[in-house]
């Protein structure tokens, strides 16, 4: 007996209460789909944009990630020069390795000695051309950013703030940021007038004979390696809102000669870290495995550690995690609605059919052949509803894609396109499918149980 061709043929018995059955699994595995897809684009977007700032990976010294950033002139490092020169040339890292470049990370006062406030910064100190080149990794095929760093091409002695940063020092004018018709022309309530020893410091740095300070002109003063403060006057090109505002208000970038000037003076330049970004984000084992090996030998000397961009960044692990645990929730409340759904449709074809229930037991079939029929049912309906939802889910996804629809992110303030990835996630679309399968199929077992236990003689007097 065919019972693959009969439970189908059973199924087109009653045409509207098949496709309302259709309906709701498909639209089950819709929603399940473009949220799954919604959760993808986050994952995506977050990991190109902490990928394109801070890489893959990263070598610091053992202790810096827990206490370097209240020192970070203790835990530099000193011959991040030839750890890169040795990453680049080994057999193994290079065609894994797109960009190795050093970074140091301080903290400090920026002031605004011509308005005199001040403000407490967090400042980086970078290789621009090196920087550029990590923006353009594109691993997931979002829109490409274009536009290099706004220190690409200036003089060593200058930095970008952030415009949070610009507020609070009275610069708002010269490098045109908005949003700041209320701040006064004096020292700004949010920020804090310059420190009398701030002020002198700054005073004795410059020249008797000096010309005016141009008006986007700053002064930076940070603990150097040995302790003693030191100031660093800086030419802010241009003001730059950062997407996270707790960043924005501290922000400084800097080139690293200059950030290294500032923190170890005339000594020997260090690095707080070195960046590894890879071509894709798969190879990060092996590459952790390999960077770890060399360090363990050529530099086995030194108290070096690798981070990856997920413990560096623990706002984007917490993000994921709820995200999957709304994805669960919604899953299985769907599956849920399935499994009633398809349930109720086996019970009412159950009582619909006993009298062909009896006849085919009394022909001989079987208990088993009986609830391998409704089971089969179960198992279409799943297939059905599968093939129905993907086909459904990729098509709206598509329009939402190209709808033009934006959304603001959690801890961003400025909208970003909407995207939702279901093309392409054959993993997802593949998985969430078969898992509707096996819920149509469990949600049959109980009727069908129950039509195999039906007594012959009762169900052929059913009327």
């Amino acid at each position: 007996m065919n019972s693959l061709g009969l439970a189908i043929r059973n199924l087109l018995r009653n045409r509207r209460r098949s496709v309302t059955t259709l309906l709701a699994m498909g639209i089950g595995l819709v929603s399940v789909l473009l949220f799954g897809g919604y959760i993808k684009d986050i994952n995506y977007g977050l990991q190109t944009s902490y990928v394109q700032r801070s890489g893959h990976l990263q070598i610091q010294h053992r202790d810096y990630f827990l206490y370097g950033s209240g020192n970070p002139a203790a835990y530099g490092i000193t011959s991040y020069g030839r750890i890169i020169t040795r990453l680049k040339a080994d057999p193994v890292l290079a065609p894994m390795l797109l960009v190795a470049t050093p970074t140091l990370q301080l903290g400090g006062i920026a002031g605004n000695f011509s308005a005199g406030v001040s403000r407490t910064v967090f400042a980086t100190g970078m290789v621009v051309v090196d920087q550029n080149q990590m923006r353009q990794w594109n691993d997931y095929h979002f829109p490409p950013r274009t536009e290099a760093l706004a220190l690409t091409g200036t003089p060593p002695d200058s930095a970008v703030i952030g415009t949070g940063v610009a507020r609070v020092l009275d610069l708002c004018a010269p490098l045109k940021v908005s949003r700041c018709e209320h701040a006064p022309s004096e020292a700004p309530s949010e920020g804090q007038a310059l420190p009398a020893d701030v002020a002198t410091l700054v005073a004795q740095t410059m020249p008797a004979d000096a010309a005016p300070a141009p008006a986007t002109r700053i002064e930076i003063l940070a603990a150097s390696a040995h302790g003693a403060p030191n100031v660093a006057g800086v030419n802010v090109v241009k003001a730059e809102y950062q997407g996270v505002k707790e960043l924005d208000d501290v922000y400084v970038a800097l080139h690293l000669p200059q950030a290294q000037r500032l923190v170890y003076g005339q000594g020997a330049p260090e690095a707080t870290a070195i960046v590894l970004q890879l071509r894709h984000s798969d190879q990060i084992p092996a590459a952790r495995q390999r960077v770890s090996e060399l360090l363990a030998t050529d530099f086995r000397g030194e108290p070096l550690e690798i981070q990856d961009y997920m413990t560096l960044n623990p706002f984007y692990g917490q993000t994921l995690t709820m995200f999957a645990a709304i994805f669960g929730f919604i899953a299985v409340l769907i599956g849920a609605i399935v499994l009633f759904t398809v349930s109720n449709t086996m019970s009412m074809a159950v009582v619909e059919r006993t009298s062909e229930i009896g006849t085919l037991r009394a022909m001989g079939l079987r208990r088993g052949g009986i609830r391998g029929l409704f089971l089969w049912e179960g198992v279409v309906l799943g297939v059905a509803g599968a093939l129905l939802g993907a086909l459904a889910a990729v098509a709206i996804a598509a329009v939402l894609n190209h709808a033009g629809l934006t959304w603001t992110p959690p801890g961003r303030v400025e909208p970003v396109p909407l995207n939702i990835r279901v093309w392409g996630e054959y993993g997802m679309i593949v998985g969430n499918g078969i898992g509707l399968v096996i819920v149509a199929a469990v949600s049959a077992l109980w009727p069908a149980g129950r039509a195999a236990r039906l007594n012959i003689v009762d169900a052929l007097r059913h009327v």
